[in-house]
């Protein structure tokens, strides 16, 4: 379209004649010409030699080549010129012939800028697009790795809770055990894409927290409340989990009456998760737990949400609060 509209343009601006030699060798051969250094630089020459850093080759070649065209566009008009020159002796041969084959010159380096443009510019794009596709193969791994680091904590997590019930109490440990092979055939099977229904990560929360109030006696009170969702609320598997074992981890007193709260919502395209325990922090001597969770999680989010994420984790009168906002995919 563009060639079609330069070709075009100067017959109809010079009035449609039928003469149309003028036209010809006014536009439409220093146009073919321009177009013969156009395609050579952008189908070949930028390719072949600046890409490589083959710059003072490069430029030796479209300074004999626009020299070359230059000196044919010329001969090409002195050609003519004659003709006419031969039909009507009135008309005057112009001068500076010199001067004519500079300008001519300078105009052939017009379409080479225009080779140099779109070809930067598609590169500059295949780049990028190759970028992209390398961070997100980086990505992914990261978070295949991260996935994976996370399923032996937590299945480490889970055996503790077994073996406090063996000897107290073999048939919870006998149903705790069901129950776990339940977690982990959705650990391991069903969470292996980057995101899950939201319902079916409930229903994995909720066998998580029954499975460890059996575990508790009835100086732990542990609420929940998660609402009924629909199959079109997605949400990365296994983020709520951390905030939940966290909870556990630092919100239960052997001693003392321990409550535990969770809530999930959903609100305006946003999955909000917050949790409020009593707060009993280990001292120095307690090595449960390998302090990975929270560090997964956040590595998690930010290569998941990025900054469409919120989470907040904050201490105010002796309660450990959790919050986390994260979009609805």
């Amino acid at each position: 379209m563009v060639w079609a509209a330069l070709f075009f343009t100067p017959y109809f601006l010079a009035g449609g004649q039928v003469e149309l030699s003028p036209v010809a060798m006014n536009t439409w051969v220093p146009l073919g010409l321009y177009a013969v250094i156009f395609y050579l630089n952008y189908l070949y020459l930028i390719n072949a030699f600046l890409f490589k850093k083959k710059n003072t080759v490069f430029i030796l070649i479209n300074l004999v080549l626009i020299g070359l065209l230059a000196f044919l566009n010329y001969e090409l008009k002195e050609m003519y010129l004659e003709h006419i020159l031969a039909k009507n002796k009135t008309i005057e041969r112009p001068p500076h012939e010199g001067l004519f084959i500079y300008l001519n010159s300078i105009t052939f380096v017009v379409p080479l800028v225009f080779a140099l443009a779109f070809k930067t510019i598609e590169k500059w794009k295949k780049d990028e697009t190759r970028t992209q596709e390398a961070e997100k193969i980086k990505l992914e791994s990261e978070l295949q790795y991260l996935r994976y680091q996370l399923q032996p904590h937590f299945f480490f997590n889970s055996l503790n809770n077994i073996y406090s019930l063996v000897d107290i109490a073999p048939d919870q440990a006998k149903e705790t055990i069901h129950s776990l092979s339940k977690l982990m055939r959705y650990l391991l099977y069903e969470t292996a894409t980057e995101y899950v229904p939201l319902q079916k990560e409930i229903d994995f929360l909720k066998t998580y927290i029954e499975l460890m109030k059996l575990r508790f006696s009835s100086n732990v009170i542990v609420n929940y409340s998660f609402p009924a969702v629909s199959g079109d609320v997605r949400i990365a598997p296994l983020l709520i989990i951390t905030l939940i074992e966290n909870a556990f981890k630092h919100g239960i007193s052997s001693t003392e009456l321990s409550r535990i709260d969770f809530k999930i919502s959903v609100e305006e395209e946003t999955i909000k998760f917050v949790s409020v325990n009593n707060y009993y922090p280990k001292d120095a001597t307690d090595q449960s737990g390998s302090g990975i969770g929270l560090l997964n999680l956040d590595k998690r989010l930010q290569l998941i949400y990025g900054n469409d994420h919120k989470l907040k984790i904050d201490v105010q009168n002796d309660l450990f609060i959790s919050k986390l906002n994260i979009p609805v995919r």
